[in-house]
């Protein structure tokens, strides 16, 4: 069993409060992506999960336990860094089994723990050598391993993948993910990046200045988004945001439209005028960034091939029923 539970969970240093009183509830099993800006607290409210923080005030329940108190070797978790903290001096097998030698574990009972942990992360090749000769993605799929074979109630990811170049963040993202769903163990991943948020969660918590925003399936944070910061962060390229006339026409402070859902018409009447500054020609996308005055710079996806450039005049109409409407104070106007 892997449930966890956060019911008004604070952490302060001296007068400066971090995480503001979170309540969170992560099912067995699921696979929960922290997500937010540089300093939102996400690695902090992880780590008072794995105990390595004191908790200020609240509790965290583990399977229903408060485990507030209890150190972080007895809380049942295992934590996987951003840097893989390998002993250089040891093989793949001995980094994967040392956890369980420190334990106590019979050699033979080690043994195969290690290699059912090898077998399942594709590393039975790699036993016999020392991480200086593994590539960046086996030397995190060893920390992985390491992780597994203490079969905990969850495992805990702490941006593990943002040493990696872009094409095997996309390969171990996938990887993490199968073998999350493979194992059924409870997770819970903290990124800044939120289409490795996206794509990998079963739920995501947006967090911003110690404050849980919004807690939610992918769909449910992008369809529909709580308020401007939850609109404004899930979502690549993010979603535009319009002011006065149009917004009041809607009976909102602020509208906002996604970049998919504006329609791009050459030297259309009616919608958004404006004139290309940049266009961005991917093949499978183009990504147009128009200067519509006073409306300021938006942006327009077209899935596909757009034979339009910069200087172009086009006007962007949006779905009327795709636009986000929020009041003064930035929460989501639900009609």
């Amino acid at each position: 069993m892997g449930q966890i539970t956060l019911q008004g969970v604070q952490k302060a240093f001296g007068p400066v409060h971090i995480i503001k009183g979170a309540n969170l509830d992560i099912a067995d099993g699921s696979f929960v992506v922290f997500v937010g800006p540089s300093g939102c607290g996400k690695t902090t409210l992880l780590r008072l999960i794995a105990g390595l923080e004191d908790v200020t005030d609240g509790r965290i329940l583990i399977d229903g336990k408060n485990v507030v108190a209890v150190p972080p070797a007895k809380r049942g978790l295992s934590m996987v860094f951003q840097s893989y903290a390998l002993y250089p001096h040891m093989s793949v097998r001995g980094n994967i089994g040392f956890g369980l030698k420190m334990a106590g574990l019979a050699k033979d009972e080690i043994n195969r723990k290690v290699e059912a942990a090898a077998a399942t992360l594709n590393l039975t090749p790699y036993l016999d050598r020392k991480p200086r000769e593994l590539s960046g993605g086996q030397r995190q799929r060893v920390a992985i391993g390491r992780a597994i074979v203490r079969e905990p109630k969850a495992f805990l990811f702490d941006e593990p993948l943002s040493n990696l170049d872009a094409a095997l963040r996309v390969q171990m993202r996938i990887e993490v993910t199968r073998l999350q769903k493979q194992l059924g163990t409870t997770a819970i991943y903290v990124t800044h990046d939120q289409v490795e948020a996206m794509t990998m969660a079963d739920k995501i918590v947006v967090l911003n200045g110690g404050k849980i925003e919004q807690y939610g399936s992918p769909l449910e944070l992008y369809e529909k988004p709580a308020n401007l910061f939850v609109a404004g962060f899930i979502g690549s390229p993010k979603m535009n945001f319009v002011t006065g006339d149009p917004a009041l026409q809607r009976g909102a402070a602020t509208i906002g439209v996604r970049p998919e859902h504006l329609k791009i018409e050459r030297d259309g009447a009616g919608g958004w005028p404006g004139t290309i500054a940049v266009a961005e020609h991917l093949g499978s996308d183009t990504f147009l960034y128009v200067d519509a005055g006073p409306l300021g710079m938006l942006t327009a996806r077209y899935i596909g091939e757009l034979s339009l450039h910069t200087g172009d005049r086009v006007s962007l109409v949006p779905d009327p029923a795709r636009i986000h409407r929020f009041d003064d104070s930035g929460n989501a106007i639900r009609s």
